[in-house]
This record gives C-alpha cells, sequence and structure tokens, in this order.
C-alpha cells in the first residue's frame, strides 16, 4: 500500500471512492446525495494551497481511502485543520486510516499545523476508536447534529494537539 497526496489525475477515480464510502451512511452526504463530479474535482486539486492536502492510500493502481484535511487563510485559524476521511468499505480495519493518520501527521508538523480536528458520528465506534489510538480527544457533542436514518443522530466533536 502506498500513501501519497492526490494529484488532480486522481479526481475520477476519487470521485467514485468518495460516493463508494457515502453509501455506508457514516459520512455527512447519503448515498447518492453528492453532485461532485471529477471534472470539479480534478480542478480542486490543482487549485488547493499550501494550507490544505488530500492524501490517498493506493493498492496497485487503485484508491482505497482519502483523507482530506482542510485549512484556512484566516491568520488565527492557520494552525488548525479540519479532516474529513473515508476508506472503502472492502479495506476498513487493515490500517488503511492509521496509515493516512500517520502520514498527515508528518504534513501538518511540516507545515506548522498545531491543531486537527474532525467531527465523527456518535454511534461510529471503529472509527471513534480509531481516532482516539491514534490521539484524538473528544471535546464535545453536537446533539441531533444529522437526521440519519429517519431519526436524528448525535456526532462528536474530535481534535489532537501537535
Amino acid at each position: 500500500m502506498i500513501v501519497r497526496k492526490a494529484v488532480p489525475e486522481d479526481a475520477f477515480q476519487l470521485a467514485e471512492l468518495m460516493k463508494h464510502v457515502e453509501d455506508s451512511d457514516l459520512m455527512l452526504f447519503e448515498p447518492g446525495e453528492r453532485k461532485t463530479t471529477a471534472e470539479q474535482l480534478e480542478k480542486r486539486l490543482a487549485a488547493m494551497g499550501e494550507e490544505s492536502v488530500v492524501l490517498v492510500t493506493e493498492e496497485q493502481a487503485e484508491l482505497t481511502g482519502y483523507l482530506f484535511a482542510i485549512g484556512d487563510n484566516v491568520k488565527r485559524k492557520r494552525h488548525s485543520v479540519y479532516v474529513a476521511v473515508g476508506i472503502r468499505q472492502s479495506e476498513r480495519g487493515k490500517g488503511r486510516g492509521t496509515e493516512l493518520f500517520q502520514s498527515l501527521d508528518q504534513w501538518a508538523v511540516a507545515k506548522g499545523i498545531r491543531r486537527i480536528e474532525l467531527t465523527v458520528l456518535e454511534h461510529n465506534k471503529p472509527a471513534i476508536g480509531l481516532y482516539k489510538k491514534l490521539g484524538f480527544e473528544i471535546e464535545g457533542l453536537k446533539r441531533d447534529s444529522v437526521w440519519l436514518e429517519e431519526r436524528y443522530a448525535n456526532e462528536y466533536y474530535m481534535a489532537k494537539l501537535l
């Protein structure tokens, strides 16, 4: 498995992977709701500034996971990034997430990032376990944050300081 920075040429595979991951009902978008095209994603990857990064895991020329770390140009927020991560269902539990976050930590240290933050559905115990293993802590609860499967679901705010 390779972990690397995404490039514009990854846009088609990355867009398809994102749609696949959203079929899990563990992400913000419902299955089929995301309308981002490969062309839009290609432009976004090409225009991405130094304050953000998209990392991917690759196995035999196939993308198996992704991690978006989105930073801010606002001076008071330059020290932090917000993370969204997704792993192909058949690849979960194989260390893909750990590898992505370890690569993110290296990138963040090199960029002078102090804070990495994310949100996660309260019932997504495997993801919460991974994040805690990697040093994230629960900082708060977003009550009734998401409408999911005909009910409201809570999300945790989680963060890690480097």
